[in-house]
């Protein structure tokens, strides 16, 4: 790598020039990542303590509360310091870890929400066959399979990245190091690489969204046969979902799909918040947090730490 470059470090992009502007901003991303951190942290907890919530769906819960915690952690952080501090000096083993680790999250992520969606249809759609389908081992291998094909989704778009020279600008237009702001400061060809995002976003992405899509329009169809009552509740739980998804896959999809020469940076580190940051942030609200029985697993996990120090 350090014979393939002339680039020794690499600059990241501040919350903006005017320093009243950079505190604000990084006050308000140091606020969500706390609020991040608590909200994630509560589902890990009580699906771990509470006994009730020992369920497939908990399970998956908890592996994406921990995915997220690691997730948001991977920019929010170094980017608010940057912005305080001034200091935008980043490595070019630091850039290359944080794409490899960017990229491994986005991924498991998308896989994670695919099989959560699995695991709610088959919960609604075939609830007699809900235990032998979705059991321990399905939970297991779908886990598994997500964290080690994540490995190797990551490790060939980061090697690829890094075989290019860089030999012109160093500062990278963005918060973090992304691979569509190192295509564009690459003096090299990138038409591979290119070709590579193109077709792994349009595989990856396409075909989750499109399993995903398939297995929602199956949960409202039987839906739609349920009384009024039991519809608005399936419908509250099932809408915020698909928003959250439907954000994040086309958030990603804008910012390593588009042209380059297109690219506007103010819009890539927009886009780039709504599927770095914003999931991580909303999952803990929309996924269990509204949900009445983490609610009361909380109450009983306060009360009782309550009483032990009684």
């Amino acid at each position: 790598m350090a014979n393939s470059t002339m680039v020794t470090y690499f600059l990241l992009m501040s919350f903006g020039e005017d320093w009243k502007l950079r505190l604000l901003l990084s006050m308000l991303f140091l606020m969500m990542y706390l609020a991040t951190l608590l909200g994630n942290l509560i589902i890990i907890t009580v699906t771990t303590i509470d006994q009730n919530l020992n369920t497939p769906m908990y399970f998956f819960l908890r592996n994406l509360s921990i995915l997220d915690m690691c997730y948001i952690s991977l920019t929010v952080p170094n980017a608010c310091v940057n912005s305080l501090t001034g200091n935008r000096v980043i490595s070019v083993a630091g850039c290359a870890t944080q794409i490899f680790l960017v990229i491994y999250c986005a991924y498991v992520e998308i896989l994670f929400l695919t099989i959560m969606a699995q695991d709610r249809y088959v919960a609604i759609c075939q609830p007699l066959h809900y235990p032998v389908i979705v059991n321990h081992k399905f939970c297991v291998q779908t886990t598994l399979a997500s964290i080690l094909s994540g490995l190797i989704y990551a490790a060939v778009h980061t090697g690829n990245t890094l075989r290019l020279s860089f030999c012109q600008s160093n500062i990278v237009p963005q918060f973090f190091c992304d691979i569509p702001s190192l295509l564009r400061l690459s003096c090299s060809d990138t038409f591979s690489n290119k070709l590579l995002l193109l077709l792994s976003v349009l595989v990856v992405g396409g075909s989750c969204f499109v399993f995903m899509a398939l297995s929602y329009i199956r949960i409202f169809s039987t839906v739609f046969k349920l009384p009024t009552r039991e519809q608005g509740k399936a419908f509250s739980t099932c809408t915020p979902h698909i928003l959250v998804v439907t954000v994040f896959l086309s958030s990603i999809s804008c910012v390593y799909l588009r042209p380059s020469v297109a690219s506007e940076t103010l819009q890539d580190i927009i886009l780039s918040i709504f599927y770095t940051v914003i999931p991580p942030f909303s999952n803990p609200i929309i996924y269990s947090l509204r949900n009445k029985q983490v609610k009361e697993s909380v109450k009983k996990v306060i009360l009782r730490q309550l009483h032990l120090r009684k």
